[in-house]
């Protein structure tokens, strides 16, 4: 396994700064946002590292992507775009479409070949109208990432959080059940998962036993930690918003049980990219905060990921 980071907590800096620092420190791989130009509607988004339409209209910016990643011992592990492309705005819908096929496209002619992404929901309907949306959006994108022999991974996170993503969330794929009927739905090879065990925490779900089910549709693997507070949770029950009675954490600062989770990776026999996840408040105050952060997780992480 190759230990990486995903680079939207380095929001700021470009794509060669994020890169030196991955090389500097010692990290093997990046996950690098591919957001488009714009006003980001929500934390962690909007950040654009490679600009995945430029890669495809300039031949020497992509050149250059790949060259610095080579210079610096970095592999990109996958091109990083988390939208709803399910919205219940079309033409937030059509936007979220067309520039995922445009990461998808980049991330053929760069050599990289995944995607990271989510599948996307409209937060107003039930799973069941949500899989019938599926059924209408995602075939293209899926006839296009299996023409252009690129993977693309969906992160189980429910995009549940607060009031704005109230009552549904914004990503249908956040359990094993709908996982099943979704791959039913989608029957392809170029379709898996970004394995988040936090979010796996905080629904109350088994976070270990769907490695084995499903292991060969894990494409990506996140490390992300989360802490339960058992006190509030006793207080306002899991209908409450999440982020009530949950926190996001650095690796080691939470719930997961790491060896366990990377023995079970070890077992399924994944030898892909793995990458840190930065969402603990706790170390966002400053710049340098945020590259301890980095720097404690790799240390933490690397007892079991070498």
């Amino acid at each position: 396994m190759k230990l990486g980071f995903v680079s939207a907590i380095l929001d700021s800096w470009t794509y060669e700064e994020m890169m030196d620092f991955a090389s500097e420190h010692g990290f093997e791989c990046v996950e690098a946002a591919c957001w488009p130009q714009g006003k980001a509607e929500r934390r962690y988004a909007g950040v654009c590292h490679i600009d995945a339409e430029k890669v495809l209209t300039d031949d020497a910016y992509a050149d250059h992507i790949t060259e610095y990643s080579k210079e610096k011992h970095v592999e990109i592990s996958a091109l990083a775009f988390y939208p709803n492309t399910m919205d219940g705005n079309p033409e937030k819908r059509t936007s979220a479409v067309e520039h995922l096929k445009r990461v998808i496209q980049a991330s053929d002619k760069l050599g990289i070949g995944i995607v990271t992404t989510f599948i996307g929901r409209d937060q107003t309907k039930t799973v069941e109208e949500n899989l019938e949306i599926v059924r209408e959006v995602w075939p293209p994108i899926i006839r296009l990432a299996e023409e252009k022999k690129v993977k693309i991974a969906i992160e189980n996170c429910p995009m549940l959080f607060g009031t704005d993503q109230w009552p549904g969330g914004q990503n249908l794929m956040t359990t094993p059940v709908i996982w099943k009927k979704v791959f039913e739905i989608l029957d392809s090879d170029y379709l898996g998962i970004n394995y988040d065990p936090s979010h796996f925490v905080w629904q109350m779900i088994d976070y270990i036993q769907p490695l084995y089910e499903f292991r060969d549709k894990i494409f990506h693997v996140h490390y992300k930690d989360i802490k339960l507070f058992k006190e509030k949770l006793k207080e306002c029950g899991t209908m409450a918003y999440p982020l009530q009675y949950m926190k996001p954490k650095l690796p080691g600062l939470g719930d997961v049980d790491w060896g366990k989770y990377v023995s079970a990776l070890t077992d399924i026999g994944f030898e892909g990219y793995t990458c840190i996840e930065i969402e603990d408040k706790s170390f966002e105050g400053s710049e340098e905060r945020v590259l301890d952060s980095l720097k404690l997780s790799l240390r933490y992480m690397r007892q079991f990921v070498i």
